[in-house]
């Protein structure tokens, strides 16, 4: 039987029937953790299919013995419809009937169980899905010195309800569909209906059920790279954030947030190239102080693109300094081209990086150790490297660090080498086209039709001014403009 008649075929009547499906089409009996328990119900076969793992046994248990107890119950519950019986004695909130098969396997590998009763062509999915997992906490990357400690974890049900409790409002609607033909991962779309532009709803909505796959493993990745098909862009085109109170004002400003089953992180859309400059810290401190942070964090990202290929072209170039910094540069001859230097110590720190990532815990700091100590004074001591070297590589480091959006600071980074071997060949004038190059690249690029550089380019004064400046809250009135959102003000007039 192929997989479309499949989903045509409706639940049947006989139980027996039922079963044999499962055995052959789900592998009931071959699965250890796939089962059924069978009961009689006033001498009516009523059969539970469930996954073991996925769901809360002890609920299941109260379920059945509710059942149970219509067996000593009075004789006038014979002639009655066993099905209406059977429905309205689940003591649960979730209960859906379904129809078809597919329906039936599909409820019962996501974690609900599934009741069918001998002589009706309908069941009920119960929702009695307990998902293993982690407790919320607060996310590794985006952490805050004052705030929420709660995040998002792998499990969508928490996911949509730590957002809901930031926003209570009856117009926010979380749209759940499948996508993946084997995986079946369960997707959310959370906005607010009043707010959100139903155009870009629309869009997204098409493009997740348009996705055609045997699963999304991967999760959000997956999901981003169907969404927006950006190839081999670098550059991130939307925001991955595990902040649930990230999320939620993402939401109230009228964007689009995508949450993705088994994955600790959600996206939001659409998300400019200063979107991914934010961070929850600088709206956690006074005005002034979330504006410098903020500043500092621009002065970061800048010396992460450009402060390696300006010290690299004033070394190729001392004329281009004033005398007073005429002490910039090398000081030290060596074999070895700067830039060749430039390139094993930056890509090394790549290599230190990935190897931090594999590393355990209690072995990462001994690693640091190593690297900093024997590594870097070693290199420099039998020649390998220029002692500057070192000192502007782990400068631009730093900035990469500092970018909150690990996506844009491995990003920025690909255009930093990029252009050291653009400075290298053709000096002054490489480093002027290259730059050009690369903003005029950001430009061109959109994200669900919305400008990267927006409110930059195309330039909107207004809009730019809350990008340079954390505004207060009472002073932020207005929703961004690119979302087009169906109420622009924030804060209703009295």
């Amino acid at each position: 039987m192929s997989s479309e008649t499949a989903n045509m075929v409706p639940i049947y009547k006989s139980v027996k029937e039922i079963e044999q499906y499962m055995k052959n089409r789900v592998g009931l009996g071959k699965s250890f953790d796939l089962g059924v328990r069978k009961i009689k119900v006033l001498n009516h076969e009523v059969n539970f299919y469930y996954v073991n793992g996925l769901c809360d046994s002890a609920l299941i248990v109260q379920l059945i013995e509710h059942l149970l107890f219509l067996n000593d119950t009075d004789r006038e519950l014979q002639g009655k419809n066993i099905f209406e019986v059977v429905q309205n004695q689940f003591v649960h909130q979730s209960v859906q009937p379904i129809s078809k098969m597919d329906e039936l396997v599909d409820q019962v590998l996501s974690g609900l169980i599934v009741a069918v009763v001998n002589g009706y062509n309908t069941g009920l999915a119960i929702d009695v899905r307990s998902y293993p997992g982690r407790m919320p906490q607060e996310p590794d990357t985006e952490k805050v010195v004052r705030g929420a400690r709660d995040g998002f974890v792998e499990n969508i049900i928490v996911n949509t309800a730590i957002t809901r409790r930031r926003i209570r409002d009856e117009r926010l609607r979380f749209e759940i569909m499948k996508v993946g033909e084997r995986s079946k991962t369960d997707i959310a779309i959370g906005y607010l209906e009043d707010v959100a532009d139903p155009d870009l709803v629309g869009i997204i909505r098409k493009e997740l059920k348009a996705i055609k796959t045997d699963g999304i493993t991967m999760a959000d990745k997956t999901i981003e790279e169907f969404l927006l098909q950006q190839s081999y862009n670098p550059y991130p085109l939307v925001r991955y954030t595990e902040r649930a109170d990230v999320a939620a004002t993402h939401i109230m400003e009228g964007h689009v947030i995508i949450y993705v089953d088994t994955s600790p992180s959600v996206i939001i859309t659409p998300a400019t190239f200063f979107h991914h400059l934010q961070h929850a810290e600088e709206y956690r401190q006074a005005p002034v102080v979330g504006t410098f942070i903020r500043w500092m964090r621009f002065f970061g990202v800048f010396a992460s693109l450009f402060f390696l290929p300006l010290w690299f072209l004033v070394t190729m170039e001392p004329s281009l300094l004033p005398e007073n910094l005429a002490f910039i540069g090398p000081n030290e001859r060596t074999n070895i081209p700067i830039v060749v230097q430039l390139f094993i110590a930056d890509l090394g720190l790549e290599f230190l990086r990935i190897a931090a990532i594999h590393t355990p815990t209690p072995l990462s700091t001994a690693m640091g150790l190593v690297a900093a100590v024997m590594i870097g004074q070693i290199a420099i001591d039998v020649g390998l490297f220029v002692p500057e070297v070192i000192l502007y590589v782990s400068v631009a480091a730093i900035g990469n660090f500092a970018t909150p959006s690990y996506e844009l600071g491995i990003a920025n980074k690909l255009v930093r080498l990029l252009m050291l071997i653009v400075v290298a060949i053709f000096h002054t004038p490489g480093f002027i086209i290259g730059s050009t190059l690369y903003i005029l690249y950001l430009v061109n690029l959109r994200t669900l039709n919305v400008p990267y550089l927006w409110p930059l380019i195309p330039f909107y004064p207004k809009a730019f001014t809350h990008i340079l400046l954390r505004r207060t809250v009472p002073g932020s009135k207005v929703r961004p403009t690119h979302l087009h959102p169906q109420d622009r003000y924030k804060q209703p007039s009295e």
